[in-house]
């Protein structure tokens, strides 16, 4: 079990040295969507959310229901066709009836008309998918966050985010936009192209192994940061990675995020040799300015210190 976990985890480092950058790859896969063995478990806490934290999950400009119809065509198209047996999608026209086997669930709605839907259509498609789903609007010679369904965010906000543009966003980040990153980013992001998507890591460190990081629950899940020490930190320590998938939608011109959190614990993670090796030459030679930012500060000391003692145990070659 944890040996096929590890297989399937998306490693996100190369080199033994981090700093912000656009790892973007082109993907050969081009599917926005990844079906993994805790579907059930996390769609079901995704629903969970949205039914009690609806504004904290889900936002969106009254213009963007276009773009959300072209999102469902996306989306269920990336089902039906890397997941034949688990989704069925049937079209009479603007009929369409969409099957998930795997929850037992059939919807019938008529494409373009949001009043055949139960809630707007990206919300609808946003509750059969693990991943996350932003999309950003391209206008004015920038883009801008206009709807999204946000569940798992990596300490952020989309109620907050909501309307501005990209680099607006990203200005937190320390260096982004010091360094032009902000900028060089953005170009790439117009210049994609439909049918030709892209894909990244990105990855931060938590204390607990919570899907739900909000900006609105930090006072919940940040102050176990403080209770990480030497000895707990393979358990209370994860690794977070979001595998990020970028989609030009022909029709609206916006920008479709997919993105999926994987959580992996240390005392699974460092199982790997080569990983661990690695992965502690990066955390100690990690800036702090980053090392603050990814959420490690405070208890950086105690991860290293774990990390050596089993560097010492696995004395690998």
């Amino acid at each position: 079990m944890l040996k096929r976990e590890l297989n399937s985890f998306p490693y996100p480092f190369k080199g033994d040295q981090y700093r912000y950058s656009n790892n973007s790859v082109s993907m050969t896969r081009p599917s926005g969507i990844e079906i993994t063995p805790q579907y059930t478990e996390e769609v079901q806490l995704k629903r969970d959310l949205l039914t009690h934290h609806p504004e904290r999950c889900f936002q969106s400009l009254p213009h963007t229901l276009k773009s959300q119809w072209e999102i469902v065509d996306l989306v269920t198209e990336n089902l039906v066709t890397y997941y034949p047996d688990q989704f069925a999608l049937q079209k009479n026209g603007d009929h369409w009836t969409f099957v998930n086997k795997i929850l037992g669930e059939t919807s019938r709605f008529t494409y373009g008309d949001e009043t055949t839907m139960p809630c707007e259509p990206l919300d609808f498609i946003g509750r059969h998918v693990q991943e996350d789903l932003i999309f950003m609007k391209e206008r004015d010679g920038d883009l801008y966050l206009d709807a999204g369904q946000l569940c798992f965010p990596a300490n952020w906000s989309l109620a907050f985010n909501l309307g501005m543009e990209f680099k607006e966003i990203h200005r937190p980040i320390p260096g982004f936009k010091e360094e032009g990153l902000d900028g060089r980013i953005l170009r790439f992001l117009k210049r994609l192209e439909a049918g030709a998507p892209w894909e990244r890591l990105n990855w931060s460190l938590m204390a607990g192994n919570k899907l739900d990081t909000s900006l609105e629950t930090f006072h919940e899940w940040g102050k176990e940061r403080k209770n990480v020490t030497e000895e707990n930190a393979g358990e209370l320590v994860h690794l977070r990675v979001e595998v990020q998938k970028l989609f030009r939608l022909p029709q609206s011109n916006g920008i479709l995020f997919t993105i999926h959190t994987h959580v992996l614990a240390m005392e699974d993670f460092t199982v790997n040799k080569v990983w661990l090796r690695q992965f502690y030459r990066i955390i100690k030679e990690l800036p702090e300015h980053i090392a603050d930012y990814k959420g490690i500060s405070l208890y950086k000391k105690q991860l290293l210190a774990y990390l050596e003692e089993k560097l010492k145990s696995r004395k690998p070659s």
